[in-house]
Formats: C-alpha cells, structure tokens, sequence
C-alpha cells in the first residue's frame, strides 16, 4: 500500500477553515513560489503538517480567497506572502468562535467563575449571541446577566468579548471561591 492512499481528503469548505484559521494563528506566511509542492506545503505549514491530496482544489480555494476580499497574497523576489485582510480576520475570528470550548481539569480547583454583563439594548443581537455562546460552552444561569461555570475560561471570556466587540465594562469575568448556597450548582456540573 502506498502511503499517499492516507491522505486526508478535505471538502474545500474545510481548507478554507485551515487556510483561515492557520492564518490567524500565524498573521501572515511566505513561501518560496518556486517550490512544485507549494500548495501542499501552505497547508501544511498552516495546519500543523495535516496532508492534501488535490493541489488543484488548493489553488482554487486560496484563488476564492483572494477574490472573496480575506487574504491578500503578493509575490515578492520570489516568495509568496500571504496575509489576511479585515475581512479575512472577521471570517477567522467567525470559526475560532465556533470550536472555542473549556477545558476540564483532572482536579477542580474549587474556584468558581462568573461572567456578569451588561450590555446596552442597542447591541441586542451581540448580547443574545454572547448569551447562546456561555450556554454552548456550559455555562449555568445564576441570574439573568450572571452565569457561572467551575473551570478557568479567562481567555475564552477574553476572545468572546473581543470578537462581539464588548469592552470590560459590558462583560466582567470575576473569580470567587464560595457562592452562597452552591450545592445545587456542584450538582449541575457534577462536583460532588
């Protein structure tokens, strides 16, 4: 058996959330234009040595990329230089989003977090949209604005805000050590 039958044949849809996201992690790649596997080795080195097998589907997509306004791509002396645009950034801020999660901890470290907000009834839809975001990642409602979860998420509050454009005043994370009458809540997350 050859081992290119193990490659891994994506769905365009799925480069496009490689390409998007590898570039937000990185901001910007450059690759020698001369190389014959050039469209291979950008995915790669986006997408932390994940293998394609149709450079042609490649192509297209970063050329459906570039004609959507989410990349630019110069070629300079030789090298391709490929950075994200405004746009760009929104539609990979969209898919971080999208598979954020909480990590769970072998040992809780009994140390409750509780994201308060209060956001103005003009942006409605990013309150609503925050709101479903805490539920998805398994947040429990103490109070209307207020809702808790036992595991550190200081940087998933952080990059929620940033992406609904929220300040620090609309959304607080604060970390408390006791909740008046919690055992309802160490049930809920099965903590007892």
């Amino acid at each position: 058996m050859s081992k290119y039958k193990y490659y891994f044949a994506k769905p365009r849809s799925e480069i496009v959330k490689d390409a998007l996201k590898g570039l937000a992690v990185t901001g910007a790649i450059c690759i020698a234009a001369t190389s014959p596997y050039f469209a291979t080795n950008l995915l790669r080195g986006l997408q932390n040595g994940k293998k394609y097998n149709k450079s042609k589907k490649i192509y297209d997509t970063f050329y459906n990329l570039k004609r959507q306004g989410y990349i630019n791509i110069e070629n300079k002396n030789h090298q391709i230089y490929i950075s994200l645009t405004r746009e760009g950034k929104k539609k990979a801020g969209r898919f971080q989003i999208d598979s954020l999660k909480i990590n769970k901890p072998k040992k809780w470290d009994k140390k409750w977090r509780l994201v308060i907000f209060d956001i103005a009834q003009l942006k409605r839809l990013q309150r609503n949209a925050f709101r479903g975001k805490l539920k998805e990642l398994g947040f429990c409602p103490l109070q209307k604005s207020v809702w808790v979860h036992p595991y550190k998420c200081n940087d998933e509050i952080g990059l929620l805000r940033e992406f609904f454009g929220l300040s620090q005043k609309e959304i607080r994370l604060i970390i408390a050590e006791d909740i008046e009458e919690e055992r309802f809540l160490r049930k809920i997350f099965k903590l007892i």
